[in-house]
């Protein structure tokens, strides 16, 4: 959950560049974007239960997602830097990949004590 509240912190600063400082839509969309990451993984994690935790853990993906793609929009505007579009792109890429192995663990281990 670290890395997911770093890069709504990282989206969260760079809506504040000149570039996105004043078009509030894109702005908007990829900070939602961002906060649901993390926030879906914490509150999944609340419910205390398997099953709700993994519903969450997808909706954390499926944002993650949404921001890669709102993202590349954005470079391919020239509305953020290709540098911090790269980075970013990595990180919610392995992001991802570690979502889908924690859902995977989870259903395994469901599996196992059935």
């Amino acid at each position: 959950m670290e890395k997911a509240g770093q890069i709504a912190i990282d989206i969260y600063k760079v809506c504040e560049t000149e570039k996105l400082k004043n078009d509030f839509a894109p702005k908007d969309q990829i900070k939602r974007a961002a906060f649901s990451i993390s926030s879906n993984i914490a509150e999944g994690f609340e419910y205390n239960n398997n099953n709700e935790f993994v519903r969450f853990l997808k909706y954390a993906k499926g944002s993650a997602g949404e921001l890669r793609s709102q993202l590349f929009i954005l470079k391919e505007l020239e509305i953020i830097e290709n540098e911090f579009y790269n980075n970013k792109f990595s990180e919610l890429n392995s992001l991802s990949g570690q979502l889908s192995s924690f859902i995977k663990y989870i259903k395994d281990y469901q599996n196992k004590i059935k």
